[in-house]
């Protein structure tokens, strides 16, 4: 509903006050970018699982423990992940069919948020796997023990990535979030896009200001 929407949040709760006077908010668009070498994300994904939810403004798969990633020494582990259509970040003012937010959290409750474009292109049997077992009731997780997936294989095979300082795209809106934007793409039908988009619709954050932030961009 508009009146929920982004422009909206700061008005719906007191706590969401960085929605509306954060500096430092997500998503953005990346169009100035700083090339380093920069460590790559070691990924260590381990199989789940299924554990499926509909919330009502994106589908999200929880994962159990012990799926991490290594950023700069730092252990992340994999919390969440979701989608959102269209892609809440931009490449040079372009936006992608859908993006996958891998939500996670090191030993200090600090989070980090590696983020996957998706272009319409090839079937997908993971996404399939998935929206083969959205609950139909919206905020009822469903369990299907009988199935594992991997969030590795939603991941593209060249993970090189741009990193900033963020915050969450959803309410509270809480800075101080590590994210790592992958460059490649993965694809999904236009079956499969067009599946989310019956279930969930529109569910992406306009970008906000950069303001005085730095992108790095990893060689």
């Amino acid at each position: 509903m508009r009146e929920h929407g982004p422009k909206h949040w700061e008005n719906l709760n007191p706590d969401f006050f960085l929605c509306e006077n954060g500096i430092a908010q997500s998503p953005i668009n990346i169009s100035k970018s700083y090339k380093t070498n920069l460590d790559s994300i070691k990924f260590s994904y381990k199989e789940t699982p299924l554990k499926i939810i509909n919330n009502g403004h994106t589908i999200k798969v929880k994962y159990k423990p012990g799926s991490v990633i290594t950023i700069d020494g730092e252990i992340y582990e994999l919390l969440q992940f979701h989608f959102h259509h269209p892609s809440e970040h931009e490449v040079e003012g372009k936006s992608y069919d859908m993006e996958m937010h891998l939500v996670l959290q090191n030993k200090s409750s600090e989070l980090s948020v590696v983020g996957v474009f998706i272009k319409k292109g090839k079937h997908n049997d993971t996404i399939q796997t998935l929206w083969n077992n959205i609950p139909e009731e919206i905020g009822k997780e469903k369990v299907v023990s009988s199935i594992n997936i991997n969030a590795a294989d939603l991941l593209p095979d060249n993970r090189s990535f741009y990193r900033y300082f963020g915050s969450l795209t959803t309410p509270p809106c809480t800075e101080g979030v590590n994210w790592h934007v992958l460059k490649t793409p993965v694809e999904m039908s236009e079956a499969q896009i067009k599946k989310f988009k019956t279930v969930v619709g529109y569910n992406s954050r306009p970008v906000q200001p950069v303001n005085k932030r730095f992108i790095l961009e990893s060689l």
